[in-house]
C-alpha cells in the first residue's frame, strides 16, 4: 500500500507515513479474555483500519455525495408542509401523468430529488471507475429490490401483516436478483481480483512475506459492509412502500416510517460508497480490473503470472542492477568477492563459500539498497 494514513493503536507511526493492515495494534484485545474470541480481534483490526483509512482518504467529494443523497432521501419522502404524502395524493395517476398533476412545490421537490440522486450517480461513477461495471449491478440489484416492495405493497398496503403468498413470493424473487449481483457477481469478481493481484504482485521466496500480503488485502471488513448495503436496502424499500401504501384518506400517515427510510437511505448510501471505494482504493493505483476468473477466461485474458526471468531495478533510479528473479521466485545475485559464483541472498558463494550479499549497489547511482526492493512494483496497496 502507497497510500498514507494511521489508523488507532497503530504506535508511533505518524500521519505521514503510511499504514498497511498488519500495522494496526489493538489497546485491548478480545483474546486476552478468552483465546476462543481471537476471531473478534482480527475484524476489529479490520475495522479499525478501514475507519483510518476512511478518515484520511475520505474528502470533498465522499462528503458532497452522502449530502446528496441525505437530501434526495428527504426531498423526496418528506412532506415539507406541503401535504402530498400525507393526503394521499391521487392513486390513480402514474408515470407522466402524475407528476403533470402535482402541485408547484411538490414537483418542484420531486425533481430536485431525481438531481440529487443523479448526482449521487455521477459521483459514485467518477470517483470510482474500475468499479463501474459493479456500481450498475448494485444500482440494479437496489432498484429491484424496491420494486419488489412496491409490487408487495400494492395488494396489501399492510404488508407484511394481512399479505398473500404472492406478495412475498415477488420479494423474494427481488431479493434473488439482489443476491445474484451483489453475491454472485460484485462480491466474487472483487475477491477473486484480490486474490490474482496477491498472488502476481506479491510473489515472494518467504512465505511469511505472502501470508503478511494476505493478512493485508483482506476483505472481511469489505465483506460485511456489502451484507449491511443489502440489509439497508431491504429495510429502506419497506419503510419508503410502507409509509405510502395506505389508500387516501391516510387517517395514520407515520412520521416515524419515513424517518426510519431516511435513516436507512442513508445508511444504505453511505455503505455503497464503502463498498466501491475499498477495492478501488486498494486496487485502483495497480491497474487491476475487477472482474471475476471466468470473465477474464471469456475476455481471453491471462490469470496467472508470466513466468519469465526478471532483472532487477534500482528503486531509485530504475537503472537495471545484477540481480535476477527467476520463473520460481527464486532471486540470485552475484558474489561480491568478484569470483564467478551466484545464488540466493545471504547464503554461501558456491565459488569462494563467503556470503552472498544481501544488498547491492546500483552501477548507475551507486545508492545500496536491498535486493528485495529492486523487484518491487508501484502500487495502490
Amino acid at each position: 500500500m502507497d497510500e498514507d494514513g494511521v489508523g488507532p493503536g497503530a504506535g508511533a507511526a505518524s500521519s505521514t507515513e503510511p499504514l498497511r493492515l498488519t500495522d494496526v495494534q489493538l489497546p485491548w484485545k478480545f483474546a486476552d479474555r478468552d483465546p476462543r474470541l481471537a476471531p473478534l480481534d482480527i475484524f476489529a483490526e479490520d475495522f479499525a483500519f478501514h475507519l483510518a483509512m476512511i478518515r484520511r482518504q475520505w474528502g470533498v467529494g465522499e462528503l458532497t455525495c452522502l449530502a446528496l443523497a441525505f437530501a434526495g432521501m428527504v426531498l423526496g419522502a418528506w412532506d415539507l408542509g406541503v401535504g402530498e404524502f400525507t393526503g394521499g395524493g391521487d392513486y390513480n395517476r402514474v408515470g407522466l401523468s402524475g407528476f403533470q398533476n402535482l402541485s408547484d412545490l411538490s414537483l418542484m421537490l420531486a425533481l430536485l430529488s431525481i438531481i440529487a440522486w443523479t448526482g449521487v450517480f455521477v459521483t459514485l461513477w467518477t470517483r470510482y471507475p474500475i468499479m463501474r461495471e459493479n456500481l450498475v449491478y448494485l444500482w440494479i440489484a437496489m432498484m429491484a429490490v424496491q420494486m419488489g416492495a412496491i409490487s408487495s405493497h400494492s395488494g396489501s398496503p399492510d404488508f407484511p401483516w394481512e399479505s398473500t403468498g404472492m406478495d412475498w413470493v415477488i420479494l423474494l424473487i427481488s431479493n434473488v436478483v439482489l443476491f445474484f449481483l451483489s453475491i454472485v457477481v460484485v462480491h466474487r469478481a472483487v475477491i477473486e481480483t484480490r486474490d490474482i493481484h496477491v498472488e502476481e504482485r506479491h510473489s515472494h521466496p518467504d512465505p511469511r512475506v505472502v501470508q503478511k500480503a494476505w493478512r493485508d488485502h483482506s476483505l472481511r471488513a469489505w465483506s460485511l459492509s456489502l451484507g449491511m448495503w443489502m440489509i439497508m436496502v431491504n429495510l429502506m424499500s419497506w419503510s419508503g412502500s410502507h409509509a405510502i401504501a395506505q389508500r387516501p384518506p391516510i387517517e395514520d400517515y407515520s412520521e416515524l416510517t419515513v424517518a426510519m427510510f431516511v435513516i436507512t437511505g442513508f445508511l444504505s448510501a453511505a455503505f455503497l460508497m464503502h463498498v466501491l471505494w475499498y477495492p478501488h482504493f486498494m486496487l485502483g493505483g495497480a491497474g487491476d480490473r475487477i472482474q471475476s476468473v471466468r470473465a477474464r477466461e471469456v475476455a481471453g485474458e491471462s490469470t496467472g503470472p508470466v513466468a519469465q526471468v526478471e532483472q532487477g531495478k534500482c528503486p531509485i533510479c530504475s537503472g537495471s542492477t545484477p540481480a535476477v528473479r527467476h520463473e520460481s521466485g527464486a532471486i540470485e545475485v552475484p558474489c561480491a568477492q568478484e569470483c564467478t559464483g551466484s545464488g540466493k541472498p545471504g547464503t554461501s558463494c558456491p565459488e569462494c563459500e563467503s556470503v552472498l550479499p544481501i544488498r547491492i549497489e546500483c552501477p548507475s547511482c551507486r545508492s545500496n539498497t536491498t535486493i528485495v526492493s529492486h523487484f518491487s512494483r508501484p502500487e495502490a496497496w
